[in-house]
């Protein structure tokens, strides 16, 4: 029996049981209330789902939250969309997989899209959504650093695959660094074999502050504040996708967006979620990391607590972060802004719970 079939064959079966029994005295736990939401959704869409494959950039963490808290809640089946995440495999080769049409929308930081479109992959940006780079630098204040100028004649270990963002701040600030390319360990950091390492304020940054240092002995240097603000998170599609189905696209975002604000205004349930997704792929599950990341990621996705999250893609950070691309040699061409925007919408405010907005 197919998923949908067995979610349609619950649904018919178990719903009036659960109304039969809520009918009684007993007030419905709110896992029941949930449970009753979502054989509702299946009973309303089941006939109309469409089969949808997302293709994350990184392992399952609460970096993609609303993703699975969507799935789980049913808000993606509410737009009729039966949503699969795909596990990320180091060894997966994003253009081929994009190519070969097997992830319908695909997440990418805006380098790797701006690279892949200069590849030859007509691939468009149909929804932008983060507003701020989380990449930074961070030093020990033991060291001897407190501003760039101080890194001159010191080491930093950087990611390997993302040694841009510190070649052109380092040359625009005149400053000698040695870049000692790193996988995504910061032991070199900790054990001082380097003073300063690139780190992402969700996810490294967080990691080193539990290997016991105190957030007043480290600095912290935000590329974002160093005119280098590549933008992350995006959602992205094939020209193709987007011209033959315009109405999934749409729908995809509107999803997308209710999808983060539940997560954002239940983050408890949607770290268990994630936690729980965690297991099954036996990927590393650890409980304040991943509600460091949510907390961040809000920050992040919502840089106005009051509103929703803006999917708008300035026009003058694309081409920073473009010409940027050029002049290093990394791409042939600047792909033009409206052959690499395709906004299904634009602003769509969502004021957040701001009982649960951090303090």
């Amino acid at each position: 029996m197919s998923r949908l079939s067995r979610s349609i064959f619950q649904a018919l079966v178990v719903f009036p049981f659960l109304l039969a029994t809520f009918g009684c005295d007993r007030t419905p736990s709110q896992q029941e209330k949930s449970e009753i939401i979502k054989l509702e959704t299946d009973i309303s869409h089941a006939g109309s789902l469409q089969k949808i494959r997302l293709l994350p950039y990184w392992i399952t963490t609460a970096q993609f939250a609303g993703y699975y808290t969507g799935i789980e809640e049913g808000i993606f089946r509410k737009y009729r969309i039966d949503l699969e995440v795909i596990p990320f495999q180091p060894t997966m080769q994003t253009n081929l997989l994009i190519g070969d049409k097997e992830a319908d929308f695909f997440l990418l930081w805006m380098v790797n899209a701006i690279d892949l479109k200069d590849s030859g992959l007509d691939i468009v940006n149909i929804a932008q959504l983060s507003s701020r780079s989380s990449l930074m630098l961070v030093a020990k204040k033991s060291s001897g650093i407190g501003t760039i100028a101080d890194m001159d004649g010191k080491r930093a270990a950087i990611w390997s695959d993302y040694t841009l963002q510190p070649q052109v701040l380092f040359r625009r600030q005149h400053v000698d660094v040695e870049i000692i390319p790193i996988g995504s360990s910061n032991n070199l950091f900790l054990t001082d074999g380097v003073e300063i390492i690139n780190a992402s304020w969700f996810d490294e940054y967080h990691t080193i502050l539990n290997c016991g240092f105190n957030v007043d002995e480290l600095e912290t240097f935000f590329f974002s504040d160093h005119g280098l603000n590549f933008l992350e998170d995006g959602i992205y599609c094939l020209r193709s996708t987007l011209e033959e189905d315009p109405g999934l696209c749409e729908r995809f975002v509107e999803a997308t967006l209710e999808s983060w604000k539940y997560a954002f205004d239940h983050p408890e349930e949607a770290i268990r979620i994630v936690l729980e997704e965690q297991r099954k792929q036996k990927i590393p599950a650890n409980l304040a990391h991943q509600r460091w990341m949510l907390d961040r990621y809000r920050d992040l996705y919502y840089p106005d607590p009051l509103s929703g999250i803006n999917t708008t893609l300035p026009e003058s950070e694309y081409q920073n972060i473009a010409k940027i691309l050029l002049e290093a040699g990394l791409i042939g061409k600047i792909p033009t802004f409206r052959e690499f925007y395709n906004p299904v919408q634009t602003m769509v405010p969502e004021p957040m719970d701001t009982l649960n907005s951090p303090q």
